[in-house]
């Protein structure tokens, strides 16, 4: 076992977990539901794939955006961690008729991600889980993981449909895992976690103790620097920092996986897996995380933040919780964090549910809501922050992003002008314009609907308070009113009451 704090690190270059994919593989990149060519860093090149490819053997042609996943009894152990979780349907429907095949992993992917703690030296390591269609067996075996004795481990999910719902294959192993879904009766959506709430605070813990160390952010020398004081300067952005964010922060999962298409079998994305499954297609979740690790950093001259993978022999690796570490290290005067208008985090009846904001956040590390946080992360702030620091930053940058590859060609042809399209996206899905505000982007579209140009107004802007409570939409010291006099959030935005959470099509659609 490798121990020590210096086990997990931020290294010059890009690592070697891009590097060995620049064998034969054909990658299915799964974003969200965009329907079109799809791209992902391998070996320095851009791979293309139709996203049609990667579902070919579906079994069902039913409309369906919602799974449930199966948590293994003991899912914080060596052994749980290294027995497959089953992607099946909701509420007891069959992978075949429900579509939640591994094969259909475009639209209905499902990823787990284990990062694990040391509690005794602060070293870190990084774990992922295989998914495989309920019923079917691994294309590979999974590796056990030799864990630290003691060890502290955080799950995280990730989802390309809409809900994805957590299920125990024993009666006690979500209690077990500590596995949250969201509140009762209200799912979050595409993630849940298991035991995040412990990780993080014993990862603190050990921070505050100096036993584990994580690096500074270290600054870019290829990034103009922009928004002056509210802004970031040239340090490399973390996925706090509102240079970066969408209306949805911190959702999703690096996890990779290998399908055999024939046979719809997966495997954990190793060296020694790839090698054995010449041919073998790549599924990914699209995340804010992925996003910054893979196409954002390469071009600013930064790198994430690392630590062994325990079942690819010690390559160092991405994680969504190491990313909220190096975050919540890096954390600017202005952070963007999981807003009470973020869709994940309202209520069924679309009312911001303070509990609920706080139960996410607590399972990635984040500070719960108060008026502390409000000044930078309430809705009309993100609107605000969002508008003024993360306009600029693109306006700035635009050489420099326009040279980058674009994560999805089918939202922007580069990776400015998907940002700049992403922002745009934001913007109108989080209802900013009901904060006073004006979009800053203009944006010009293809025949295909994608990005091809942007304009952005980078006056600065001022949001005002038009629904009350300091754009705390009834968090405060004032009680709430009754629920029947108040107007659901999603009222308040212009939008159409949800759906189940259908609408999450209307968001940005890139998954990043």
């Amino acid at each position: 076992m490798l121990s020590g704090h210096r086990s997990a690190s931020r290294r010059p270059g890009r690592n070697t977990r891009v590097l060995r994919i620049a064998t034969p593989l054909t990658i299915a990149m799964a974003l969200g539901l965009i329907l079109g060519i799809i791209l992902i860093p391998s070996g320095g090149k851009a791979t293309k794939v139709s996203p049609s490819s990667a579902v070919m053997g579906v079994s069902s042609t039913a409309v369906n955006l919602d799974c449930a996943i199966i948590v293994p009894a003991h899912p914080l152990t060596a052994k749980g961690l290294a027995t497959a979780y089953q992607l099946t349907g909701p509420a007891g429907t069959s992978p075949a008729a429900s579509g939640c095949q591994t094969i259909n992993s475009i639209n209905l992917g499902a990823f787990v991600q284990a990062t694990i703690l040391d509690p005794s030296t602060g070293a870190l390591s990084v774990y992922n889980p295989l998914v495989i269609t309920a019923g079917t067996r691994p294309a590979i075996k999974p590796v056990v993981p030799k864990l630290p004795k003691d060890a502290i481990v955080t799950i995280d999910f990730g989802f390309n449909g809409t809900f994805l719902y957590q299920v125990g294959a024993t009666p006690g192993a979500l209690r077990q895992g500590n596995c949250v879904d969201g509140e009762a009766g209200s799912p979050f959506g595409q993630v849940s976690f298991c035991n995040g709430i412990n990780f993080f605070r014993a990862a603190f813990a050990l921070e505050r103790a100096g036993k584990l160390v994580v690096p500074s952010a270290g600054r870019s020398k290829e990034m103009v620097s922009t928004a002056g004081a509210m802004g970031t300067g040239q340090e490399c952005p973390t996925t706090r920092n509102f240079d970066m964010v969408d209306q949805d922060p911190s959702d999703n999962v690096t996890t990779r996986y290998l399908l055999n298409p024939v046979t719809g079998q997966t495997a954990q994305d190793t060296t020694a897996n790839a090698a054995r499954m010449r041919g073998a297609t790549l599924l990914a979740n699209g995340s804010d995380n992925a996003l910054v690790d893979d196409f954002m950093d390469p071009m600013l001259g930064c790198t994430p933040f690392e630590a062994p993978d325990l079942g690819n022999h010690g390559v160092l690796s991405t994680s969504q919780a190491l990313d909220e570490l190096f975050a919540a290290r890096n954390q600017p005067k202005n952070a963007a964090l999981v807003p009470e208008n973020d869709e994940m985090v309202l209520d069924t009846a679309d009312q911001v549910d303070v509990a609920k904001t706080d139960l996410y956040r607590s399972e990635i590390g984040q500070a719960p809501v108060s008026g502390e946080t409000q000044a930078s992360s309430s809705p009309m702030m993100f609107c605000q922050n969002l508008v003024d620091i993360q306009t600029p930053f693109l306006a700035a940058n635009q050489n420099l992003l326009a040279a980058g590859q674009s994560p999805v060609p089918t939202v922007g042809d580069t990776l400015f002008t998907f940002l700049a399209n992403r922002l745009n996206m934001s913007f109108a899905n989080l209802g900013c314009q009901n904060f006073g505000l004006t979009n800053p982007v203009a944006i010009v579209i293809n025949g295909a609907g994608a990005a091809t140009e942007a304009t952005l107004n980078t006056t600065p802007q001022t949001a005002s308070d038009t629904f009350g409570a300091g754009g705390n939409l009834g968090h405060g010291g004032t009680p709430a009113a009754p629920a029947s006099s108040v107007p659901s959030i999603m009222q308040f935005l212009g939008q159409a009451p949800r759906v189940g959470r259908d609408d999450h099509e209307l968001m940005d659609p890139s998954g990043m």
